[in-house]
């Protein structure tokens, strides 16, 4: 199981937990969950490059009677890039396709101008008259592929059109030429800061020349937003990534703690230990675990924050 198949098996585990607090007096109803991302390379699909995109509308379109397509919701990703839509009694989705339709008032970062094909809800589960779908990944796509994607693009490149009449001159060999001199050693080009690897404690991440490095959240970030429902339960809705940063003493504060650090770190160098959605995804494993669980988690984000597969914080302080 990959790194997005274990995102959206968490994904359908939250919305599972908060559909089921809400049970009571509901008869019947359909789920439909996903997740959008930046497809910064316009490759078509989901890589290492690529980051789940906030504040993006995705509707869901089934056809009627007459087999028209007609939309049946519209919902907007949150900070997870994930979507959630519910639909009352028990409707046949076969035959509807959810699609990226544009991004909110909320900033993209210029990855909101759609471009990805629609996908299917695929049934996970249906359990007397619930039903839980999932979508593949969703892609939107910026204008043009960002200048440090592979040159192999989704732009197909021109191919040399053959002369209508061909012409095959008698041109006399050319004598050969003088050797060249050797070539000068040009220095290294730097590396970009995104791809070179990089690894902080919650210390720097912390001091106020290093603040511009928090580029993806922010300091007053909710817990709760960051890393959903699970995460608000036990640490309440109004903390902030900035105060969970401060825990310590206690094994959920420490997991707190070292689980914002590994995002950050993970947001900022692509070859950091975990990806953003595998800190998230194990955060949210750690508690519904046990406190030893939690324990191993936090001491691991630890390792992995400080560096000790052979990386060190490449922090510069913000102009």
């Amino acid at each position: 199981m990959d790194w997005s198949q274990k995102l959206y098996f968490t994904a359908f585990l939250i919305v599972i937990i908060s559909a089921a607090a809400s049970l009571r007096g509901i008869h019947g109803y359909a789920m439909v969950s996903g997740t959008v991302f930046c497809d910064q390379c316009k490759d078509g699909q989901v890589s290492l490059f690529d980051y789940p995109l906030n504040g993006i509308n995705v509707a869901m379109a089934c056809p009627d009677n007459n087999g028209q397509m007609t939309t049946w919701g519209e919902e907007t990703t949150n900070w997870l890039g994930n979507f959630a839509m519910r639909f009352d009694g028990t409707p046949d989705l076969s035959g509807c396709v959810a699609q990226v339709t544009g991004s909110s008032e909320q900033g993209t970062r210029g990855c909101g101008t759609g471009g990805g094909q629609g996908k299917s809800p695929r049934l996970m589960f249906r359990m007397f008259d619930m039903e839980m779908y999932t979508v593949d990944p969703l892609i939107s796509q910026p204008a043009d592929p960002m200048s440090f994607c592979p040159k192999s693009s989704s732009y197909p490149q021109p191919q040399p059109q053959p002369h209508p009449n061909p012409v095959s001159p008698s041109i006399p060999p050319l004598p050969p030429l003088p050797p060249t001199p050797p070539m000068p050693h040009l220095p290294p080009m730097p590396p970009f800061p995104y791809l070179e690897a990089s690894a902080c404690p919650h210390q720097n991440w912390m001091m106020p020349e290093y603040r511009c490095y928090w580029k993806v959240v922010t300091p007053d970030s909710k817990v709760g937003v960051v890393f959903g429902l699970i995460a608000a339960r036990k640490y309440g809705t109004d903390i902030t990534l900035w105060e969970g940063m401060k825990g310590r003493g206690e094994p959920y504060k420490t997991l707190l703690r070292e689980g914002t650090t590994a995002l950050l770190n993970s947001y900022n160098s692509v070859q950091f230990p975990y990806h953003p959605l595998g800190v998230i995804q194990h955060m949210n494993w750690a508690l519904m675990g046990s406190t030893q669980h939690v324990l191993h988690t936090a001491l691991s984000f630890m390792r992995a924050n400080s560096g000790n597969w052979n990386a060190t914080c490449k922090f510069n302080p913000c102009e």
